[in-house]
């Protein structure tokens, strides 16, 4: 018997998957709740063989940001996600979370009976990963979109503070250009700029940060680095792929 942490927002569904899975032998819901802050807490204190976790939740994190949460303290637990959502956001959080296996991702509308999700689960404890085939095509489509105009997922003033960031002007000196009394302001945008690029998971050194994100913008093209600190870009096919620096 698994014990299966239930996280969903809706709590009609909840309860009914709950139920249904409970019925179907061989998992137990220990938990169920509608926040990732929720579910943080309850895996504090008593680890889930394995969770089933909606994209989409109440609280400040969604679902994949949980996941990373959980897995920080819990490594490589198991997680199902399922959602509605068709967003370029969470598919991009979804790429960019650095979570590459013990999960399956699905479309709720393709997987919400609980003797379908049960298969899922079980594979996930087994340490299988599985994505919807949609799903798949439209993280692909979203990473080769970014990797090709990382500059779009900046709001204006964002993109004028990465091109005078990628001249190597210091803070003071781009808050001089655009009119900006406290140069803090300046550093917040760039935490905006690490955060949208990815580059605030990936270091916890500003100076590291900084100099990244100006390769990103001389590049032209969305870079991820591993943990081992090598550059990988997008190609064609959506696939990361390592980065030469040509």
């Amino acid at each position: 018997m698994l014990d299966l942490l239930l996280v969903e927002d809706n709590k009609r569904l909840r309860e009914a998957l709950r139920a249904g899975l409970g019925a179907l032998g061989t998992m137990r819901v220990v938990h169920d709740c509608d926040s990732g802050e929720a579910a943080l807490e309850f895996c504090l204190g008593q680890r889930p063989d394995v969770i089933l976790l909606d994209v989409q939740l109440a609280g400040k994190m969604n679902g994949i940001e949980t996941a990373v949460a959980i897995r920080r303290e819990l490594p490589r637990e198991p997680v199902v996600f399922y959602s509605i959502q068709d967003d370029d956001a969470y598919y991009r959080a979804f790429r960019n979370s650095g979570i590459l296996s013990h999960y399956a991702y699905v479309r709720k509308s393709n997987y919400l009976l609980p003797e379908m999700i049960l298969p899922l689960l079980h594979d996930a404890v087994a340490g299988k990963s599985f994505i919807d085939p949609e799903i798949e095509s439209r993280v692909e489509e979203v990473g080769v979109k970014d990797a090709e105009a990382p500059m779009a997922l900046l709001e204006p003033n964002e993109q004028e503070v990465a091109r005078m960031l990628a001249l190597g002007m210091t803070n003071e000196q781009i808050a001089a250009r655009m009119g900006f009394r406290d140069k803090r302001t300046i550093s917040r945008t760039n935490g905006q700029i690490y955060a949208a690029w990815g580059l605030g998971d990936t270091t916890t050194d500003e100076k590291v940060a900084r100099t990244r994100a100006a390769l990103i913008i001389r590049s032209g093209r969305l870079i991820v680095w591993d943990e081992k600190g090598a550059p990988h870009i997008t190609d064609e096919r959506g696939k990361l792929v390592e980065w030469s620096g040509s």
